[in-house]
Protein backbone atom coordinates (compact mmCIF):
# COMPACT_ATOMS: atom_id res chain seq x y z
CA UNK A 1 0.00 0.00 0.00
CA UNK A 2 1.42 3.47 -0.93
CA UNK A 3 0.87 6.38 1.08
CA UNK A 4 0.70 9.93 -0.18
CA UNK A 5 3.22 12.37 0.22
CA UNK A 6 0.70 14.83 1.93
CA UNK A 7 -0.96 12.23 4.31
CA UNK A 8 2.44 12.36 6.20
CA UNK A 9 2.10 14.64 9.31
CA UNK A 10 4.52 17.60 9.02
CA UNK A 11 5.99 16.32 12.58
CA UNK A 12 7.20 12.99 11.22
CA UNK A 13 10.58 13.07 9.88
CA UNK A 14 11.66 12.08 6.55
CA UNK A 15 13.62 8.59 8.37
CA UNK A 16 10.36 7.40 9.89
CA UNK A 17 8.06 7.92 7.01
CA UNK A 18 10.72 5.71 5.01
CA UNK A 19 10.20 2.84 7.39
CA UNK A 20 6.48 3.42 7.41
CA UNK A 21 6.46 3.32 4.02
CA UNK A 22 8.59 0.01 4.24
CA UNK A 23 6.41 -1.60 6.98
CA UNK A 24 3.67 -1.08 4.89
CA UNK A 25 5.00 -2.59 1.85
CA UNK A 26 5.94 -5.59 3.57
CA UNK A 27 2.77 -6.19 5.58
CA UNK A 28 0.95 -6.10 1.88
CA UNK A 29 3.75 -8.34 0.59
CA UNK A 30 3.18 -10.84 3.32
CA UNK A 31 -0.77 -10.86 3.23
CA UNK A 32 -0.32 -11.22 -0.84
CA UNK A 33 1.92 -14.39 -0.04
CA UNK A 34 -0.26 -15.83 2.24
CA UNK A 35 -3.49 -15.27 -0.21
CA UNK A 36 -1.04 -16.72 -2.88
CA UNK A 37 -0.19 -19.71 -1.00
CA UNK A 38 -4.18 -20.53 0.08
CA UNK A 39 -4.95 -20.68 -3.36
CA UNK A 40 -1.85 -22.75 -4.37
CA UNK A 41 -3.00 -25.09 -1.32
CA UNK A 42 -6.94 -25.02 -2.24
CA UNK A 43 -6.28 -25.86 -6.35
CA UNK A 44 -3.24 -28.72 -5.47
CA UNK A 45 -5.98 -29.75 -3.11
CA UNK A 46 -8.60 -29.88 -5.38
CA UNK A 47 -6.99 -31.13 -8.43
CA UNK A 48 -7.53 -34.41 -7.49
CA UNK A 49 -10.10 -37.04 -9.98
CA UNK A 50 -12.94 -37.69 -8.76
CA UNK A 51 -12.17 -41.48 -8.27
CA UNK A 52 -9.32 -40.29 -6.12
CA UNK A 53 -9.31 -42.05 -2.62
CA UNK A 54 -11.82 -39.68 -0.17
CA UNK A 55 -10.17 -38.41 2.62
CA UNK A 56 -10.09 -35.58 5.58
CA UNK A 57 -10.33 -31.86 4.50
CA UNK A 58 -6.99 -30.63 4.78
CA UNK A 59 -5.45 -27.85 6.62
CA UNK A 60 -3.98 -24.60 4.59
CA UNK A 61 -0.01 -25.30 4.90
CA UNK A 62 -0.07 -28.17 7.18
CA UNK A 63 -2.77 -30.41 5.43
CA UNK A 64 -3.50 -33.48 7.71
CA UNK A 65 -0.56 -33.80 9.72
CA UNK A 66 -2.46 -32.62 13.09
CA UNK A 67 -4.20 -35.74 12.58
CA UNK A 68 -1.26 -38.26 13.48
CA UNK A 69 -0.40 -39.20 17.21
CA UNK A 70 3.09 -39.89 15.73
CA UNK A 71 3.77 -42.44 18.29
CA UNK A 72 0.77 -44.78 17.52
CA UNK A 73 0.59 -44.37 13.70
CA UNK A 74 -0.99 -47.19 12.54
CA UNK A 75 -3.70 -46.45 15.68
CA UNK A 76 -4.62 -43.23 13.41
CA UNK A 77 -4.62 -45.11 10.02
CA UNK A 78 -6.72 -47.48 11.51
CA UNK A 79 -9.68 -45.03 12.58
CA UNK A 80 -8.81 -43.39 9.10
CA UNK A 81 -9.45 -46.24 7.09
CA UNK A 82 -12.58 -47.53 9.29
CA UNK A 83 -14.20 -44.09 8.15
CA UNK A 84 -12.92 -43.84 4.19
CA UNK A 85 -12.57 -47.28 3.22
CA UNK A 86 -9.39 -49.89 2.09
CA UNK A 87 -8.12 -46.99 0.44
CA UNK A 88 -7.62 -43.45 1.84
CA UNK A 89 -5.77 -40.21 1.18
CA UNK A 90 -4.07 -37.61 3.20
CA UNK A 91 -2.34 -34.24 2.53
CA UNK A 92 0.79 -33.49 4.39
CA UNK A 93 2.28 -30.26 3.33
CA UNK A 94 1.39 -29.74 -0.16
CA UNK A 95 1.92 -33.43 -1.01
CA UNK A 96 -0.59 -36.12 -1.29
CA UNK A 97 -0.86 -39.69 0.31
CA UNK A 98 -2.79 -42.22 -0.15
CA UNK A 99 -2.59 -45.38 2.07
CA UNK A 100 -4.07 -48.70 0.98
CA UNK A 101 -5.43 -51.18 3.81
CA UNK A 102 -6.53 -54.68 3.41
CA UNK A 103 -5.05 -58.00 1.53
CA UNK A 104 -7.12 -57.76 -1.14
CA UNK A 105 -6.38 -54.04 -2.73
CA UNK A 106 -2.34 -54.01 -1.03
CA UNK A 107 -2.36 -57.32 -3.33
CA UNK A 108 -3.22 -55.98 -6.62
CA UNK A 109 -1.27 -53.10 -5.33
CA UNK A 110 1.85 -55.36 -4.92
CA UNK A 111 1.07 -58.10 -7.25
CA UNK A 112 -0.43 -57.23 -10.23
CA UNK A 113 0.32 -53.43 -10.57
CA UNK A 114 4.13 -54.14 -9.01
CA UNK A 115 5.56 -52.42 -11.80
CA UNK A 116 3.50 -49.28 -11.05
CA UNK A 117 4.56 -49.11 -7.54
CA UNK A 118 8.20 -49.83 -7.41
CA UNK A 119 9.61 -46.13 -7.33
CA UNK A 120 10.57 -44.88 -4.20
CA UNK A 121 9.82 -40.95 -3.38
CA UNK A 122 12.95 -39.03 -3.47
CA UNK A 123 13.71 -37.87 0.83
CA UNK A 124 15.59 -34.31 0.98
CA UNK A 125 16.37 -35.40 4.32
CA UNK A 126 18.60 -38.69 3.96
CA UNK A 127 21.10 -36.24 2.31
CA UNK A 128 21.40 -35.83 5.57
CA UNK A 129 23.05 -38.90 5.88
CA UNK A 130 25.58 -39.28 2.61
CA UNK A 131 22.08 -40.08 0.20
CA UNK A 132 22.94 -38.84 -3.57
CA UNK A 133 23.03 -40.37 -6.89
CA UNK A 134 24.95 -43.65 -7.26
CA UNK A 135 24.92 -43.95 -3.71
CA UNK A 136 21.89 -44.67 -2.34
CA UNK A 137 21.97 -47.81 -0.67
CA UNK A 138 18.96 -50.50 -0.68
CA UNK A 139 15.95 -49.50 1.32
CA UNK A 140 15.15 -46.13 0.22
CA UNK A 141 16.92 -46.04 -3.31
CA UNK A 142 15.20 -45.09 -6.47
CA UNK A 143 13.31 -47.66 -9.06
CA UNK A 144 17.18 -46.90 -10.72
CA UNK A 145 19.53 -48.88 -12.43
CA UNK A 146 21.58 -48.73 -9.69
CA UNK A 147 19.21 -49.96 -7.34
CA UNK A 148 19.11 -53.22 -9.44
CA UNK A 149 22.46 -53.85 -9.95
CA UNK A 150 22.36 -53.68 -5.86
CA UNK A 151 19.43 -55.34 -5.31
CA UNK A 152 20.79 -58.15 -7.67
CA UNK A 153 24.08 -58.05 -6.27
CA UNK A 154 22.46 -58.91 -2.63
CA UNK A 155 20.46 -61.95 -2.75
CA UNK A 156 23.28 -63.11 -4.94
CA UNK A 157 25.72 -62.48 -2.93
CA UNK A 158 23.39 -63.76 0.30
CA UNK A 159 23.39 -66.93 -1.85
CA UNK A 160 27.26 -67.42 -2.16
CA UNK A 161 27.78 -66.85 1.46
CA UNK A 162 25.27 -69.79 2.47
CA UNK A 163 21.46 -68.27 2.85
CA UNK A 164 19.35 -71.65 2.33
CA UNK A 165 22.69 -73.60 2.99
CA UNK A 166 23.95 -76.01 5.25
CA UNK A 167 27.27 -73.53 5.86
CA UNK A 168 24.36 -70.35 7.11
CA UNK A 169 22.41 -72.97 9.26
CA UNK A 170 25.61 -74.60 11.26
CA UNK A 171 26.51 -70.89 11.94
CA UNK A 172 23.15 -69.83 12.69
CA UNK A 173 23.41 -72.86 15.19
CA UNK A 174 26.42 -72.48 16.56
CA UNK A 175 25.51 -68.48 17.37
CA UNK A 176 22.08 -70.12 18.90
CA UNK A 177 24.32 -71.93 21.50
CA UNK A 178 26.00 -68.96 22.66
CA UNK A 179 22.61 -67.32 23.13
CA UNK A 180 21.44 -70.64 25.16
CA UNK A 181 24.90 -70.26 27.11
CA UNK A 182 24.30 -66.77 27.65
CA UNK A 183 20.63 -67.50 29.16
CA UNK A 184 21.52 -70.47 31.30
CA UNK A 185 24.23 -68.47 33.32
CA UNK A 186 21.17 -66.45 34.39
CA UNK A 187 20.82 -68.79 36.59
CA UNK A 188 16.81 -68.81 36.56
CA UNK A 189 17.34 -65.36 37.82
CA UNK A 190 15.24 -62.42 36.72
CA UNK A 191 16.73 -61.10 33.17
CA UNK A 192 15.68 -58.50 30.38
CA UNK A 193 16.76 -60.87 27.19
CA UNK A 194 16.47 -57.76 24.89
CA UNK A 195 20.56 -57.47 24.36
CA UNK A 196 21.67 -60.98 24.25
CA UNK A 197 18.99 -61.46 21.51
CA UNK A 198 20.35 -58.35 19.62
CA UNK A 199 23.68 -59.63 19.86
CA UNK A 200 23.08 -62.97 18.74
CA UNK A 201 21.14 -61.68 16.03
CA UNK A 202 23.53 -59.19 14.90
CA UNK A 203 26.13 -61.13 15.10
CA UNK A 204 24.52 -63.30 12.25
CA UNK A 205 24.87 -60.23 9.93
CA UNK A 206 28.20 -59.71 10.63
CA UNK A 207 29.53 -63.31 10.14
CA UNK A 208 28.02 -62.26 6.05
CA UNK A 209 29.14 -58.89 6.36
CA UNK A 210 32.40 -59.04 7.90
CA UNK A 211 33.08 -62.79 8.10
CA UNK A 212 33.67 -63.27 11.63
CA UNK A 213 31.22 -63.50 14.73
CA UNK A 214 32.27 -60.77 17.87
CA UNK A 215 32.25 -61.66 21.70
CA UNK A 216 29.23 -60.45 23.49
CA UNK A 217 31.25 -58.46 25.25
CA UNK A 218 33.49 -56.97 22.39
CA UNK A 219 33.74 -52.65 22.99
CA UNK A 220 33.34 -52.58 19.13
CA UNK A 221 30.41 -54.89 18.44
CA UNK A 222 28.12 -53.46 21.27
CA UNK A 223 29.31 -49.48 20.38
CA UNK A 224 28.32 -50.97 16.31
CA UNK A 225 24.83 -52.14 17.99
CA UNK A 226 23.90 -49.97 20.11
CA UNK A 227 24.74 -46.54 17.04
CA UNK A 228 22.14 -49.07 14.54
CA UNK A 229 19.62 -49.22 17.57
CA UNK A 230 19.48 -45.47 17.85
CA UNK A 231 19.56 -44.65 14.20
CA UNK A 232 16.24 -46.48 13.80
CA UNK A 233 15.06 -44.34 16.99
CA UNK A 234 16.04 -41.23 15.40
CA UNK A 235 14.96 -41.80 12.32
CA UNK A 236 11.52 -42.35 14.20
CA UNK A 237 12.17 -39.10 15.32
CA UNK A 238 12.28 -37.53 11.97
CA UNK A 239 8.77 -39.38 10.46
CA UNK A 240 7.33 -36.08 10.00
CA UNK A 241 9.73 -34.33 8.16
CA UNK A 242 9.95 -37.50 6.15
CA UNK A 243 6.75 -37.44 5.10
CA UNK A 244 6.56 -33.55 4.54
CA UNK A 245 9.41 -34.72 1.75
CA UNK A 246 9.72 -31.94 -0.81
CA UNK A 247 7.74 -29.66 1.60
CA UNK A 248 8.85 -26.51 4.11
CA UNK A 249 8.90 -29.25 6.57
CA UNK A 250 12.08 -30.77 5.46
CA UNK A 251 14.42 -27.87 5.93
CA UNK A 252 13.00 -27.03 9.35
CA UNK A 253 15.78 -27.27 11.99
CA UNK A 254 14.62 -30.20 14.46
CA UNK A 255 15.71 -33.87 16.01
CA UNK A 256 16.64 -34.85 12.30
CA UNK A 257 20.26 -33.47 12.55
CA UNK A 258 21.11 -36.17 14.86
CA UNK A 259 20.89 -38.46 11.99
CA UNK A 260 23.86 -36.96 10.48
CA UNK A 261 25.94 -37.59 13.85
CA UNK A 262 24.75 -40.87 14.36
CA UNK A 263 25.64 -41.71 11.01
CA UNK A 264 28.87 -40.29 10.97
CA UNK A 265 29.88 -42.73 14.04
CA UNK A 266 28.61 -45.96 12.16
CA UNK A 267 30.64 -45.17 9.07
CA UNK A 268 33.77 -44.13 10.94
CA UNK A 269 33.67 -47.74 12.16
CA UNK A 270 32.48 -49.19 8.92
CA UNK A 271 35.40 -47.51 7.29
CA UNK A 272 37.84 -49.04 9.21
CA UNK A 273 36.60 -52.46 8.41
CA UNK A 274 36.44 -51.80 5.56
CA UNK A 275 39.94 -50.44 5.02
CA UNK A 276 41.19 -53.60 7.18
CA UNK A 277 39.27 -55.62 4.40
CA UNK A 278 41.47 -54.10 1.57
CA UNK A 279 44.78 -54.76 3.28
CA UNK A 280 43.73 -58.56 3.94
CA UNK A 281 41.47 -59.53 0.65
CA UNK A 282 42.65 -62.45 -1.07
CA UNK A 283 41.29 -62.25 -5.05
CA UNK A 284 40.37 -65.68 -4.90
CA UNK A 285 38.48 -66.15 -1.90
CA UNK A 286 35.71 -64.23 -1.05
CA UNK A 287 34.77 -64.06 2.68
CA UNK A 288 32.14 -62.14 3.06
CA UNK A 289 29.96 -59.19 1.57
CA UNK A 290 32.55 -56.84 2.09
CA UNK A 291 34.85 -58.93 -0.22
CA UNK A 292 32.42 -59.36 -2.78
CA UNK A 293 31.70 -55.75 -2.86
CA UNK A 294 35.20 -54.68 -3.26
CA UNK A 295 35.80 -57.24 -6.04
CA UNK A 296 32.93 -55.60 -8.29
CA UNK A 297 34.45 -52.35 -7.19
CA UNK A 298 37.43 -53.18 -8.95
CA UNK A 299 35.70 -54.30 -12.26
CA UNK A 300 33.97 -51.21 -12.36
CA UNK A 301 37.14 -48.94 -11.73
CA UNK A 302 36.75 -45.77 -13.93
CA UNK A 303 33.18 -45.64 -14.35
CA UNK A 304 31.47 -42.74 -12.40
CA UNK A 305 28.27 -44.04 -13.44
CA UNK A 306 28.14 -47.27 -11.19
CA UNK A 307 26.84 -48.17 -7.89
CA UNK A 308 29.74 -49.79 -6.48
CA UNK A 309 31.32 -47.26 -4.89
CA UNK A 310 32.83 -47.06 -0.92
CA UNK A 311 29.91 -44.76 0.50
CA UNK A 312 27.59 -46.72 -1.02
CA UNK A 313 29.46 -50.01 0.74
CA UNK A 314 28.88 -48.16 3.86
CA UNK A 315 25.35 -47.53 3.72
CA UNK A 316 24.70 -50.95 2.53
CA UNK A 317 26.33 -52.15 5.31
CA UNK A 318 24.84 -49.91 8.07
CA UNK A 319 21.26 -51.04 6.10
CA UNK A 320 22.28 -54.70 6.42
CA UNK A 321 23.14 -54.52 10.30
CA UNK A 322 20.91 -52.24 11.05
CA UNK A 323 17.43 -53.33 9.51
CA UNK A 324 18.97 -57.15 9.54
CA UNK A 325 19.20 -57.14 13.17
CA UNK A 326 16.40 -55.15 14.44
CA UNK A 327 13.59 -56.96 12.28
CA UNK A 328 14.79 -60.77 13.91
CA UNK A 329 15.65 -59.87 17.58
CA UNK A 330 12.16 -57.84 17.79
CA UNK A 331 10.47 -60.74 16.66
CA UNK A 332 12.16 -63.60 19.17
CA UNK A 333 11.35 -60.74 21.85
CA UNK A 334 7.92 -61.25 21.08
CA UNK A 335 7.99 -64.80 20.90
CA UNK A 336 9.49 -65.01 24.24
CA UNK A 337 6.94 -62.51 25.61
CA UNK A 338 4.13 -64.98 23.90
CA UNK A 339 5.41 -67.88 25.62
CA UNK A 340 5.74 -66.21 29.03
CA UNK A 341 2.01 -65.01 28.65
CA UNK A 342 0.72 -68.14 26.95
CA UNK A 343 2.16 -71.35 29.07
CA UNK A 344 -0.42 -73.88 27.63
CA UNK A 345 1.00 -72.81 24.33
CA UNK A 346 4.74 -73.24 25.47
CA UNK A 347 3.72 -76.30 27.21
CA UNK A 348 2.82 -78.22 23.63
CA UNK A 349 5.47 -76.38 21.74
CA UNK A 350 8.24 -78.31 24.73
CA UNK A 351 6.10 -81.74 24.29
CA UNK A 352 6.34 -81.62 20.23
CA UNK A 353 10.14 -80.67 20.40
CA UNK A 354 11.15 -83.02 23.23
CA UNK A 355 9.46 -85.75 21.00
CA UNK A 356 10.92 -85.00 17.75
CA UNK A 357 14.75 -83.22 18.80
CA UNK A 358 14.99 -84.70 22.40
CA UNK A 359 17.48 -82.61 24.19
CA UNK A 360 20.33 -82.94 22.45
CA UNK A 361 19.67 -83.20 18.74
CA UNK A 362 20.19 -79.72 17.33
CA UNK A 363 17.61 -78.18 15.65
CA UNK A 364 17.78 -77.91 11.73
CA UNK A 365 15.33 -76.36 9.04
CA UNK A 366 15.24 -79.78 7.69
CA UNK A 367 13.70 -80.72 11.31
CA UNK A 368 11.25 -77.88 10.44
CA UNK A 369 8.75 -80.21 8.74
CA UNK A 370 8.18 -82.61 11.70
CA UNK A 371 7.64 -79.54 14.37
CA UNK A 372 4.50 -78.38 12.63
CA UNK A 373 3.02 -76.94 16.02
CA UNK A 374 6.47 -74.80 16.52
CA UNK A 375 6.77 -73.87 13.51
CA UNK A 376 2.56 -72.35 13.40
CA UNK A 377 3.74 -70.88 16.67
CA UNK A 378 6.49 -69.00 14.91
CA UNK A 379 4.48 -67.61 11.79
CA UNK A 380 1.39 -66.77 14.42
CA UNK A 381 4.32 -64.84 16.36
CA UNK A 382 5.10 -63.32 13.23
CA UNK A 383 1.58 -61.87 12.20
CA UNK A 384 0.54 -60.84 16.03
CA UNK A 385 4.14 -59.38 16.49
CA UNK A 386 3.39 -57.22 13.24
CA UNK A 387 6.81 -55.26 13.76
CA UNK A 388 7.02 -53.53 10.05
CA UNK A 389 3.02 -51.97 10.12
CA UNK A 390 3.74 -49.76 7.31
CA UNK A 391 6.06 -50.74 4.11
CA UNK A 392 8.54 -48.25 3.42
CA UNK A 393 6.23 -45.69 0.66
CA UNK A 394 6.58 -46.17 -2.27
CA UNK A 395 5.79 -43.47 -5.40
CA UNK A 396 3.60 -44.23 -8.36
CA UNK A 397 5.19 -44.47 -11.98
CA UNK A 398 2.25 -43.41 -13.48
CA UNK A 399 -0.85 -42.99 -13.24
CA UNK A 400 -2.77 -46.12 -12.10
CA UNK A 401 -5.97 -47.90 -11.09
CA UNK A 402 -6.20 -49.80 -7.85
CA UNK A 403 -9.64 -51.53 -7.16
CA UNK A 404 -11.80 -48.71 -8.04
CA UNK A 405 -9.80 -45.98 -7.48
CA UNK A 406 -7.30 -43.72 -9.83
CA UNK A 407 -4.35 -42.89 -8.17
CA UNK A 408 -1.86 -40.41 -10.38
CA UNK A 409 1.44 -40.48 -10.88
CA UNK A 410 3.63 -39.51 -8.32
CA UNK A 411 1.67 -40.39 -5.54
CA UNK A 412 2.88 -41.17 -2.65
CA UNK A 413 1.83 -44.76 -1.16
CA UNK A 414 1.86 -46.18 2.08
CA UNK A 415 0.81 -50.24 2.48
CA UNK A 416 -0.44 -50.91 5.95
CA UNK A 417 1.04 -53.97 6.22
CA UNK A 418 -1.01 -54.78 9.99
CA UNK A 419 -4.12 -54.39 8.09
CA UNK A 420 -3.26 -57.82 6.03
CA UNK A 421 -2.18 -59.36 9.21
CA UNK A 422 -4.99 -58.54 10.65
CA UNK A 423 -7.47 -58.48 8.42
CA UNK A 424 -10.75 -59.63 9.68
CA UNK A 425 -11.80 -61.46 6.25
CA UNK A 426 -8.56 -63.35 6.06
CA UNK A 427 -8.09 -64.46 9.78
CA UNK A 428 -10.06 -66.64 12.08
CA UNK A 429 -9.15 -64.84 14.88
CA UNK A 430 -7.50 -61.94 13.87
CA UNK A 431 -6.73 -59.80 17.37
CA UNK A 432 -5.96 -63.30 18.84
CA UNK A 433 -2.38 -65.46 19.70
CA UNK A 434 -4.15 -68.36 17.52
CA UNK A 435 -1.39 -70.92 16.40
CA UNK A 436 -4.05 -72.60 14.67
CA UNK A 437 -4.31 -70.07 12.14
CA UNK A 438 -1.44 -72.28 10.51
CA UNK A 439 -2.51 -75.46 11.27
CA UNK A 440 -4.83 -77.71 9.33
CA UNK A 441 -7.74 -80.05 10.52
CA UNK A 442 -4.52 -82.58 10.67
CA UNK A 443 -2.36 -80.34 13.04
CA UNK A 444 -0.70 -80.31 9.94
CA UNK A 445 1.12 -76.61 8.93
CA UNK A 446 -0.28 -75.02 5.95
CA UNK A 447 0.81 -71.71 4.89
CA UNK A 448 -1.77 -68.51 4.27
CA UNK A 449 -1.77 -66.14 1.54
CA UNK A 450 -2.25 -62.94 3.79
CA UNK A 451 0.36 -63.78 5.55
CA UNK A 452 2.87 -60.78 4.65
CA UNK A 453 5.38 -59.82 7.43
CA UNK A 454 8.16 -59.57 4.96
CA UNK A 455 5.99 -57.06 2.27
CA UNK A 456 5.32 -58.13 -1.27
CA UNK A 457 6.16 -56.48 -4.62
CA UNK A 458 9.20 -55.26 -6.28
CA UNK A 459 10.85 -54.43 -2.67
CA UNK A 460 9.99 -57.32 -0.91
CA UNK A 461 12.92 -58.41 2.00
CA UNK A 462 15.63 -59.78 0.00
CA UNK A 463 16.53 -61.13 3.65
CA UNK A 464 13.51 -63.10 4.48
CA UNK A 465 15.09 -66.66 3.72
CA UNK A 466 17.74 -65.48 5.82
CA UNK A 467 15.11 -64.45 8.30
CA UNK A 468 12.76 -67.60 8.38
CA UNK A 469 16.07 -69.62 9.30
CA UNK A 470 17.01 -67.52 12.38
CA UNK A 471 13.86 -67.70 13.77
CA UNK A 472 13.91 -71.30 13.10
CA UNK A 473 16.90 -72.38 14.45
CA UNK A 474 17.01 -69.27 17.30
CA UNK A 475 13.29 -69.84 19.08
CA UNK A 476 13.54 -73.59 18.50
CA UNK A 477 16.84 -73.97 20.25
CA UNK A 478 15.65 -71.63 23.13
CA UNK A 479 12.46 -73.79 23.53
CA UNK A 480 14.41 -76.89 23.72
CA UNK A 481 16.50 -75.40 26.87
CA UNK A 482 14.46 -73.47 28.39
CA UNK A 483 10.92 -72.72 30.31
CA UNK A 484 10.29 -69.42 30.35
CA UNK A 485 8.06 -67.72 33.12
CA UNK A 486 7.05 -64.56 34.61
CA UNK A 487 9.54 -64.08 37.50
CA UNK A 488 7.43 -64.64 40.84
CA UNK A 489 6.59 -61.33 42.52
CA UNK A 490 6.57 -59.61 39.56
CA UNK A 491 3.54 -57.82 37.34
CA UNK A 492 2.62 -59.54 33.97
CA UNK A 493 4.59 -58.02 31.17
CA UNK A 494 3.09 -55.71 29.24
CA UNK A 495 1.89 -55.96 25.69
CA UNK A 496 2.12 -52.71 24.48
CA UNK A 497 3.60 -52.01 21.14
CA UNK A 498 6.55 -49.43 20.79
CA UNK A 499 6.53 -47.96 17.44
CA UNK A 500 9.94 -47.09 15.88
CA UNK A 501 10.18 -48.06 12.36
CA UNK A 502 10.00 -51.58 13.41
CA UNK A 503 7.30 -51.99 16.88
CA UNK A 504 9.07 -54.01 19.91
CA UNK A 505 7.92 -55.34 22.89
CA UNK A 506 8.40 -53.18 25.75
CA UNK A 507 11.43 -54.19 28.01
CA UNK A 508 10.37 -57.19 30.35
CA UNK A 509 11.70 -59.70 32.80
CA UNK A 510 11.48 -63.00 32.36
CA UNK A 511 12.77 -66.50 34.05
CA UNK A 512 14.66 -68.67 31.98
CA UNK A 513 14.62 -72.40 33.70
CA UNK A 514 17.10 -74.83 31.83
CA UNK A 515 14.77 -78.04 31.38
Amino acid sequence: MVIPAGAIPASISWLQAQVLFCWNNITTLTICFLLLALLLDYIIYRKRSIRFPPGPTPLPFLGNLLLFDLRKPHATVQHLSKKYGSAFSIQVGWNNYVTLSGFKIIKEALGQKAEDFADRPPVPLLSLAGYTKNCEGILMATYSSGWKEQRRFCVSTLKNLGMGKKTLEKKVSEEAGYLCSEFKSQEGFPFNPQNLVNNAVGNIICILTFGERFEYSDKTFLKLMNLARALMKATTGILPQMMAVGSWFSYMPGPHRKLKIIYNDISAILRDIVNEHKKTRDPTFTRDLIDAFLEEMEKVKGNPESSFNEQNLIKIIYEWVAAGTETTSSTILWGLLKMVLHPEIQKKVHEEIEKVLGKDKVPMMEDQANLPYTNAVIHEIQRCADITPFALPYITRQDTEVDKFVIPKETIIFNHLSSVLKDETMWEKPHQFYPEHFLDANGQFIKREAFLPFSAGRHACPGEPMARMELFIFFTSLLQHFAFCIPENHPRPKEDRVFALTVTPPPFQICAIPR
